[in-house]
Formats: structure tokens, C-alpha cells, sequence
């Protein structure tokens, strides 16, 4: 039933190398010490229709149109640039016409604060396969946590090909080249995202960055849509007086060790998180999928791992993000119980894969590994039945926590720990305070 999604994983894998050998995506030299990235969106490869048993939700052409697009930021800063990639792109994309506001609500703008976007002093730009853009400085005031809207005209026919498949926000794509204005004229909308990476600010003095690799319950699947209620949302409006930026690089179906619904976290490790400026910290927030796919609808004859096979992948993680100088807190995996039950997706849970989270979960908590440990599984666990979600932080699929629960497991965040920037421990990297 799912034979393609080995074609999906030889496009990815491919499509990576082919970067890696032009140069261009992994380690994306864009990413300078003169800038800071406020939001990010990590990139997946559009799959074929019978290769996953979810529809990716995009339309797979676009020509003539302009499509818009939300972000909060996390740091502010008075001048910005965006960051556009087609990492799994065959062909260049041509952008017509770029255009950064405020945003105003829905899909409309503020023109007050609405400022052309350029690329080396043109309006144009072409940009190629499997590469990334940088724009131009833009002079836009934004405070800390504010919404901009990127609006983007492709006057070309545009396959896309490289997405983030659930923004949890909308976007808007209508006819003819319509950045400029104030509300979109019968626009049709999904969730995706597509084209925009990143949005970064001119770096502060004493910038920092804490990206957070996940999978869904990163990406944030279950919050309200258009209401940035991930946990790494309410993680950075903690941070947000600080000047750290909380960067999301979560993917819905993104595992650690095997490709998913994109590459593995630890293929993406250096293009997501080490690549970025002033990256101080990774927060690994990742494997229950590991856990969970093998043996149900996602990949029915994969077998189930043993909890070794994690955690050597946790400190292959851990020694990469060390030898950059980075500190890693490890998340503990959250209780799933139950879930998807009643969606088409069928074998998710089982009492042998719920051993293996424990076992997994008792190395993160106790094998000194980590810098740090965020226990999200106590953080949601139902006290009276442990291998579930707590009913009140559950979504109603359970696998994934809603607000409430997003917000419970941003709350375990100790913030005076070294690796969010606090100051009352010293602790290089290979320390293991803050549990």
C-alpha cells in the first residue's frame, strides 16, 4: 500500500546530496553572524499521493498567482530579511514580486507596515533548484512575538516540490500579482507552507538561538490552528524579554534515525539546527514515531527498534551538536495510549512499544547524557494511567496535546538553566544540570 514512500525517501536522500555536493543547502551560508533567525520552518519533500496515507494538503502547481503566508517571530528587531528555499526542488522558481507586512488579521495586511522585499536591489529573483535566497535588508520595526505576512507572486508555472507540510496557519493563494494589497480577493487557503524557510533579524548584541527538533508534537499538531499555541510558541513568549530566539524545527512524522514524512532528524540535524548563527542549544524532542510507525499503517513491516537503537541515536545527535559547541536538552517521550485509534491509521500503540518508550525515557531522565532533561511525559501523563495522555491535555487523537498540554510542557522549562540562556549555573557542554 505504501510502496512509494521508499520513493519518497531516495527524493529526500537525493535531493540532500545533490545539495551537499552543489554547496548549497546543508550548511546554507546565509545564515551569517550579522543576522538572527526569529522563525524558521523546516522543509520536507512533497510526496507522491499513494505514498502516504495523508493527503499533503498544497497545490502541486501554481502559476500567476500570489500566495500569503504568516509568521510570529520570536526576537523583534528593526530590520529583518527572509529567507526563501527549494531544497527539494528539480526546477528554479521565479518570484515575481515579494512583499513583508504586519499582519492584520485573516489574510489581510497592514499597508502602513508593508514594505517591498527585494534581492540584491531587484524585485525579481530566480531561485534555483535545490537552494536557498537571502533577501535584502528589510527596514521594518518588529517587536518581539509580532505576526508578519509574506506575500509572494510567482508569475510562472511553480511546481512545488519542497513544503512544510502543517504550518497550523493559513495561507492564502489568489490570482495575478496581489502582494501589494490589503486583503486577497477570492483567495483559496491551506495549511502548508511553501518557498519561506526562515525570517531573521539583525542580531542583537548577545543573540542567541534554541531550536527545537521534534515531530509532530513540536511541529504542534492538536493546537489551534492560526493561534501559535505549539509549545515551542509559548516557550518563546517566556523567553521573549531575554532575547533568545525559540526556532521550530519540528516535522509531523519526523523520526530520529529513519526517514518519515521527511528525512531523519539526524539527516537534517545540520541544515536545521547547526547551520543557524548563534545557535546555543538543541531541544531534542524526538522518537516517538521511531516508536510508533514500525508495524502500523505507516510502515506495517518495519520492526519494532529496541531502546538501544535510540538512544546510540541520541548520543550520535548529542556528540554532533557538542562538537559545535552546542548544548542539548533532551525531551522525554510523551505517553500515546490509544492513539489514532479512530483514524484510518491503525497498530500505533502496543504494550511492546509502550516498553520501549519507558525504557528510552529512564536513559534520558537518568543516563547523563543530556545537558538538560525536559520531562514533557510527566508534564502530560495521566497520573492515574500513565501510558495516556491526561484527558485534559489531550487533542482528542491520543498522540497529540492541545493548547493546555502544549502549554504544560513549555511550563517544565527550568529558564535560569545555561542552555536558555539563565546564568545561575556555569555547565559547558557534556554537563547534565537542570533535571
Amino acid at each position: 500500500m505504501f510502496s512509494n514512500l521508499r520513493f519518497l525517501r531516495r527524493v529526500a536522500t537525493a535531493a540532500l546530496a545533490a545539495a551537499i555536493a552543489g554547496g548549497a543547502a546543508l550548511a546554507s551560508p546565509l545564515q551569517d553572524q550579522g543576522w538572527l533567525t526569529s522563525w524558521m520552518a523546516s522543509q520536507q519533500p512533497v510526496w507522491q499521493p499513494d505514498a502516504l496515507p495523508l493527503p499533503a494538503g498544497v497545490p502541486s502547481v501554481m502559476t500567476d498567482q500570489t500566495v500569503r503566508q504568516v509568521v510570529r517571530l520570536s526576537v523583534g528587531g528593526q530590520r529583518l530579511r527572509v529567507v526563501l528555499s527549494n531544497p527539494y526542488g528539480r526546477q528554479p522558481v521565479v518570484i515575481g514580486a515579494a512583499q513583508l507586512a504586519r499582519h492584520a488579521g485573516g489574510g489581510r495586511i497592514d499597508l502602513a507596515g508593508s514594505r517591498a522585499v527585494t534581492f540584491g536591489g531587484k524585485a525579481t529573483v530566480t531561485l534555483p533548484a535545490g537552494q536557498s535566497v537571502a533577501s535584502d535588508a528589510i527596514a521594518l520595526d518588529t517587536p518581539a512575538l509580532a505576526e508578519l505576512a509574506l506575500s509572494l507572486y510567482l508569475p510562472q508555472r511553480t511546481a512545488i516540490e519542497s513544503f512544510h507540510w502543517d504550518g497550523r496557519q493559513t495561507a492564502w493563494l489568489t490570482a495575478g500579482n496581489a502582494t501589494a494589497q490589503a486583503m486577497l480577493a477570492a483567495p483559496q487557503v491551506f495549511s502548508a507552507r511553501v518557498l519561506l524557510s526562515e525570517v531573521q533579524v539583525e542580531a542583537p548584541a548577545g543573540a542567541g538561538a534554541v531550536v527545537a527538533i521534534g515531530d509532530s508534537i513540536t511541529e504542534g499538531n492538536g493546537s489551534t490552528p492560526d493561534a501559535n499555541r505549539r509549545w515551542p510558541d509559548f516557550l518563546a513568549q517566556r523567553l521573549a524579554s531575554d532575547g533568545v530566539a525559540v526556532l521550530n524545527a519540528g516535522i509531523s512524522g519526523g523520526r530520529l534515525l529513519r526517514d518519515g514524512m521527511g528525512v531523519s532528524a539526524l539527516a537534517r540535524l545540520d541544515r536545521d539546527v547547526l547551520s543557524q548563527a548563534h545557535v546555543r542549544t538543541v531541544i531534542a524532542a524526538i522518537g516517538i514515531n521511531d516508536i510508533a510507525w514500525p508495524g502500523s499503517t505507516f510502515a506495517p513491516h518495519d520492526p519494532v527498534p529496541q531502546a538501544a537503537e535510540l538512544i546510540e541515536g541520541y548520543r550520535r545527535l548529542i556528540a554532533r551538536a557538542h562538537a559545535r559547541g552546542v548544548r542539548v536538552i533532551g525531551a522525554t517521550i510523551t505517553p500515546f495510549a490509544g492513539a489514532l485509534r479512530d483514524t484510518p491509521i491503525r497498530g500505533y500503540d502496543s504494550p511492546g512499544k509502550e516498553a520501549v518508550r519507558l525504557a528510552v525515557n529512564d536513559w534520558i531522565r537518568h543516563g547523563g547524557a543530556f545537558d538538560a532533561v525536559v520531562d514533557f511525559d510527566a508534564a502530560v501523563r495521566d497520573p492515574a494511567r500513565p501510558q495516556a495522555l491526561q484527558p485534559a491535555f489531550d487533542s482528542g487523537d491520543h498522540l497529540h496535546p492541545g493548547d493546555a498540554g502544549y502549554r504544560a510542557m513549555a511550563a517544565r522549562f527550568d529558564l535560569s538553566l545555561p542552555a536558555l540562556g539563565g546564568q545561575s549555573r556555569s555547565g559547558a557542554p557534556g554537563g547534565n544540570s537542570g533535571r
